[in-house]
């Protein structure tokens, strides 16, 4: 069938496009045509000052980073062509997995296509009818559609959402949660570590103490805190002063600090990995991590492992930027992350200001409804490990002349 100007799906999708050309709020998608980079080379705009980047340790074009990806392109071809129980495991795949276990000091991990593949597999497979499952309102997409695909799946399964990092509102969550599940049935409570639009932290500390009073099941997913907060950018929970054990499972990515390729994964007790393993439809139904990426990843991790100073470099410069930000007049959010979001009000002004940066060579998305709450649009700057001071200068300069 072929869908004319006059089926319902055409008219209605037509309608919405037009809707957010004529509000402001329609995105257009930038070609990158060089590597990432704190410089990245945009058509038609040349040379950017790239701040939107989850690029957080500089090593998404590491030398070593992209001579592992072609050496396992070499070695073990360009794609793993099966799901992982079939014939897609490779000794790469082990390895990497090995590695984010040992890195973040539990006893497994399993590597997926990407984090949104790994987070919605964690609820659809592990919870179950007469569970209770306890959100942070802020947590990101993926968890949000993670739960809801595990609450269609299981019926019974009980959600409770609670405000952002409000631990008395946690308390009453796990309460209401505690009476409605009975002894055979679990609590999960999840969160981000790092809530990737405010940059603010979990009270990962406080949760801890909580889960353990009401024997809940901690899941945090640290795609924005891993490689960036902590001493050695274990993450959040390092931050916080906790060791990995401290926490029941972490999702997370590769696609950001570590090395930026794409994948992700679950780590946690080897048991529930297990359980990953064999059920999860996610890994079950999917190809497998190419093996190039796993090898870039596992890469980045040694690089991060081997040189902390990274670590360090992207602290100092986050906190140069918040200063100078600040001192250019703009209400920046308080945060020890490397997001620092500017709060603009209107969605169609923070991508006109967006365009005005990029007119001035400085690449910063614009975030509004629905990806954040109406009346709170924002840009959201990044910073990395590999931004020199004179490149923060520059973001500065740029700022004063909006």
């Amino acid at each position: 069938m072929t869908i004319t100007a006059a089926n319902p799906f055409r008219a209605r999708a037509e309608s919405i496009l037009t809707e957010l050309r004529d509000t402001g709020q329609y995105k257009q998608l930038q070609m990158i045509e060089s590597p990432m980079g704190p410089v990245t080379t945009l058509r038609e705009h040349g040379d950017c000052l790239n701040f939107c980047s989850n690029n957080y340790l500089g090593l998404a074009n590491h030398p070593e980073v992209v001579e592992a990806g072609i050496s396992g392109l070499s070695g073990f071809g360009a794609g793993t062509a099966s799901v992982r129980f079939i014939c897609g495991s490779f000794c790469p795949h082990e390895t990497l997995e090995h590695t984010i276990a040992s890195f973040l000091g539990v006893e497994a991990a399993y590597t997926f296509v990407s984090c949104w593949n790994a987070t919605e597999a964690v609820f659809p497979t592990l919870a179950e009818s007469g569970d209770a499952i306890i959100s942070d309102a802020l947590n990101h997409a993926c968890i949000i559609d993670s739960i809801r695909l595990a609450t269609s799946i299981h019926k019974g399964l009980h959600k409770f959402v609670y405000p952002n990092s409000d631990m008395d509102a946690l308390r009453e969550a796990l309460t209401r949660a505690r009476d409605a599940v009975d002894d055979d049935h679990a609590i999960w409570v999840v969160t981000d570590g790092v809530f990737s639009m405010e940059g603010s932290l979990a009270n990962l500390p406080a949760m801890r103490s909580l889960c353990n009073e009401f024997g809940a099941v901690l899941v945090v997913d640290d795609s924005h805190g891993t490689g960036v907060m902590g001493k050695t950018g274990r993450g959040t929970h390092e931050h916080h002063g906790m060791s990995g054990t401290d926490i029941d499972l972490f999702t997370g990515t590769l696609g950001k600090a570590l090395g930026g390729g794409a994948g992700g994964y679950i780590a946690g007790p080897k048991f529930a990995i297990d359980l990953i393993t064999q059920r999860a439809r996610p890994t079950l139904f999917s190809n497998a991590l190419p093996v190039t990426v796993a090898c870039s990843a596992n890469k980045a991790i040694e690089i991060l492992d081997r040189e902390p100073e990274r670590v360090q470099k992207l602290r100092d410069n986050t906190a140069y930027a918040r200063e100078q930000i600040r001192a250019a007049g703009f209400d920046v959010l308080d945060s020890p992350t490397a997001i620092c979001a500017i709060i603009v009000g209107e969605t169609a002004k923070a991508i006109a200001m967006s365009k005005r940066l990029l007119e001035l060579g400085v690449y910063v998305i614009g975030f509004g409804y629905p990806v954040v709450p109406e009346g709170t649009a924002r840009l959201r700057i990044q910073l990395s490990a590999a931004h020199e001071t004179s490149h923060i200068d520059q973001l500065v300069e740029a700022l004063k002349q909006l």
